[in-house]
């Protein structure tokens, strides 16, 4: 029993060891991989003590678990150096890590696109709002700058005409596993890929706000439709504000039984005909709106039809 125990022990000393920094579900589903990889994770750091799920995973398996609002503290980076990692992963952790972080190991982020597009932050959204029809998760080194070090690793998922960002979101968790999974042997064996990751082949983007969300109905329908998309439930909303109301579009078709209808003689913006609620666009087509709130409230085709009539 004696000898079982040393030579469990001596196994035990050999496993690679990492520091996470973690979040939400792609750093659930990825912690999950490391640890089935025979990555002995000494520390996970989360930016929301809320995080159920990834805290639970962390108690049951005896991992150190710390809240951090970001990862630039003295008192952080003491307690990755003293966690001694091999290796630093990033895992959906949504903050960038200071350089004398970067320093402490050989460290490496998984994005949620096919880098180099969409580089930055809120990459799902812009994917969907650029009418995409690819993207995916990207396994990459960390550098001082975001996004910017040799691709490790990437899977691609579908973005299909009518997903929204969580739609894609919950592929792109899938893609995340399946990649770090199936690099994970090699990338602690030393032999795994670095491929070129082409910097100058776009902009790092900017964290997507609600503020983001307003309707220019002078745009084409589709340009609306995936403005639609990129901020659909959960988030809060493509929306548009008439006389100090702001109604929000929470399910839109661009397509469906009225087809890709022609507004004739309709001004740009909501109306109402025949008991549906349409969004007019700049390029004459209409999207068919079947959930519109004002001011976070459901609003029926007969409601919206006697506020308009009532601006006349």
């Amino acid at each position: 029993m004696s000898g079982d125990a040393s030579n469990d022990a001596g196994d035990d000393e050999r496993r690679p060891r990492a520091v996470a920094f973690a979040h939400h579900e792609i750093g659930l589903r990825c912690l999950k991989v490391l640890l089935a990889g025979g990555v002995d994770v000494a520390l996970v750091v989360t930016h929301a003590a809320d995080d159920e799920a990834l805290t639970s995973l962390c108690h049951e398996e005896r991992i150190r678990c710390i809240a951090a609002d970001g990862a630039d503290a003295p008192q952080l980076l003491d307690q990755v150096r003293g966690a001694m990692p091999d290796l630093i992963f990033s895992l959906g952790y949504g903050h960038l890590l200071p350089a004398d972080m970067l320093a402490v190991a050989p460290a490496y982020n998984m994005h949620a696109s096919l880098l180099p597009e969409f580089r930055g932050r809120s990459p799902v959204e812009w994917a969907v709002l650029h009418d995409a029809a690819t993207t995916g998760a990207s396994l990459h080194e960390m550098t001082a700058r975001p996004n910017a070090g040799a691709i490790i690793s990437q899977m691609e998922v579908p973005i299909l005409p009518d997903d929204t960002a969580r739609d894609v979101s919950a592929k792109v968790v899938v893609a995340a596993e399946q990649t770090l999974w199936r690099v994970l042997p090699s990338l602690l064996d030393g032999t795994a890929p670095r491929l070129f990751n082409d910097t100058g082949a776009g902009p790092c983007l900017p964290l997507r706000t609600p503020e983001d969300g307003r309707i220019d109905w002078r745009q084409p329908a589709r340009q609306v439709y995936n403005l639609h998309r990129a901020m659909a439930p959960p988030c809060c909303g493509a929306y548009t504000d008439i006389d100090g109301v702001r109604y929000a579009i929470e399910r839109a078709r661009l397509s469906g039984n009225f087809g890709n209808v022609v507004a004739v003689g309709l001004p740009a913006g909501l109306t109402v005909v025949d008991n549906c609620i349409f969004g007019v666009c700049g390029d004459g087509r209409m999207l068919t709106i079947s959930r519109l709130t004002a001011d976070g409230a459901p609003v029926t085709p007969a409601q919206l039809q006697a506020r308009l009539l009532a601006r006349r």
